[in-house]
C-alpha cells in the first residue's frame, strides 16, 4: 500500500476501544444518540454528516455517510448540494480570514 488511507480500515473503528473500552462505550452511546431522530430526521443527519466529511476531509465519514445517506433515502442531487453547501463555507471561511490579512498589513504598513 503507497497511501495512508484504506478502505478496509473503517472495519476496524471499534479497535480504538480496545485499550479503553469505558470511553469507548461513552462515545459509542453519545454517537448513537446524536444521529436518533430529533428535531431532524435522521436523513437530514446523515446528509449534514455527509456535509462535514467533505469539510474535515475524512474519507472514512465520506464512505460512511454516503451509505447511510442513501440508506436513509437521500437522493445523489441532495448529496451533491450539501457537499457543495461544505464546500462554500470552506471557501468563505478561508476568505474570511483574509480580513486578519488585511488588519496585519495595516498594521505592518504603517
Amino acid at each position: 500500500m503507497d497511501h495512508y488511507y484504506d478502505p478496509k480500515d473503517l472495519a476496524r473503528f471499534a479497535d480504538m476501544g480496545k485499550e479503553s473500552p469505558e470511553l469507548w462505550q461513552k462515545f459509542n452511546e453519545w454517537y448513537g444518540a446524536v444521529f436518533k431522530e430529533g428535531a431532524l430526521t435522521e436523513r437530514e443527519k446523515a446528509l449534514i454528516a455527509l456535509a462535514v466529511a467533505h469539510a474535515v476531509q475524512c474519507p472514512y465519514c465520506i464512505d460512511a455517510y454516503t451509505t447511510t445517506s442513501l440508506e436513509k433515502g437521500s437522493t445523489p442531487e441532495q448529496m451533491t448540494e450539501a457537499v457543495h453547501v461544505a464546500a462554500a463555507i470552506r471557501g468563505g471561511a478561508s476568505l474570511v480570514h483574509g480580513v486578519q490579512m488585511r488588519n496585519r498589513i495595516d498594521k505592518v504598513s504603517m
